[in-house]
């Protein structure tokens, strides 16, 4: 495989009144150990603050290290949303990068904070063979959930690892080898352009555009690779801007963890099922599309166990 050279990777940002959060994104992207200049599209939408003099600022600060690339769109009310907003940043990015089907996309959100290894570590596990590369999301340090949440936070990741033990000891992956995290969300998730563009981009939904344009990839017969040297802090903050996403989990998360509904997740014998039927399915077709078209028109699995009983 071709080595990548740095200036075929771009960072997508979309960010909707993010003047607060935006420049501590472009300190820890200027600061990664990734060498040259670092190109960076950032689409604002619909802002109603100053996140474009904000992002002027960033630009003069790191020129020289960052090419910040920043395009403003106001989208109508019935497409104001985060599928809109992911999919004009990363066809930004495409385009900042020549559509060259080699490059990297590199989505992130404003509210995350990469380590100085994040962009090295991701292009690492392309020239290992991945098309798409999850990134492991990391409660922010400098932001600490409430000691009762980050317990139930900490049960979530328990769970989620039981569950990948399940997947490998049943129905392995050959590119996606131990050890390995689950997550492939929009604040780290990179794919190559010619991924990207196979799948049809990031679709015009209003919540879940990052996993629906990471199994659309998938069942193009990309590889989805999730190493445990990809990650992000992100902010646990419980108002968000996009329906359904993060800020709605960690709500969800402090409420329970402060004597609301409890949080239940289908038991782990669901998971063998569910693992064993991808077995079979594999067995009988080498068609990626298929199986990830019927396994979503299977019925949801049963949530029959409350998480804070998970060990």
């Amino acid at each position: 495989m071709d080595e990548i050279a740095p200036s075929r990777l771009c960072v997508c940002v979309p960010a909707r009144n993010e003047a607060e959060r935006l420049p501590r994104l472009v300190d820890a992207i200027a600061a990664q150990d990734w060498p040259g200049v670092i190109p960076v599209a950032i689409g604002v939408n619909n802002t109603t603050d100053d996140s474009l003099d904000v992002l002027d600022r960033c630009a003069a600060t790191y020129a020289g290290r960052l090419a910040i690339d920043v395009s403003a769109i106001t989208f109508a009310p019935h497409d104001a949303h985060a599928g809109s907003a992911r999919r004009f940043a990363m066809d930004r990015g495409a385009a900042l990068l020549g559509h060259d089907h080699r490059a990297i996309l590199v989505s992130t959100d404003a509210d995350a904070r990469p380590p100085r290894g994040w962009l090295s570590a991701i292009a690492a596990a392309v020239a290992r063979g991945a098309d798409v590369v999850g990134g492991r999301l990391e409660i922010d340090p400098e932001e600490p959930l409430p000691e009762p949440a980050a317990r139930l936070r900490q049960a979530l990741d328990r769970y989620w690892a039981q569950v990948r033990a399940i997947e490998d000891a049943i129905d392995p992956v050959a590119w996606d080898p131990q050890p390995r995290h689950g997550d492939h969300t929009g604040a780290s998730v990179a794919i190559t352009v010619g991924a990207y563009q196979a799948c049809g981009g990031v679709p015009l939904i209003a919540s879940g555009e990052d996993c629906a344009m990471v199994m659309a990839a998938v069942a193009h017969g990309a590889r989805l690779t999730h190493p445990p040297d990809v990650w992000v802090n992100v902010s646990p903050r419980c108002i968000g801007r996009a329906q359904n996403g993060m800020a709605d989990d960690m709500a969800r998360l402090v409420a329970a963890a402060s004597g609301g509904p409890p949080i239940l997740m289908p038991g782990f014998d669901h998971w063998r099922a569910r693992v064993a039927w991808r077995r079979r399915m594999r067995a009988q077709s080498d068609c990626p599309a298929r199986l990830v078209h019927e396994e979503a028109l299977l019925p949801p699995m049963p949530r029959d166990m409350l998480l804070e009983s998970v060990e």
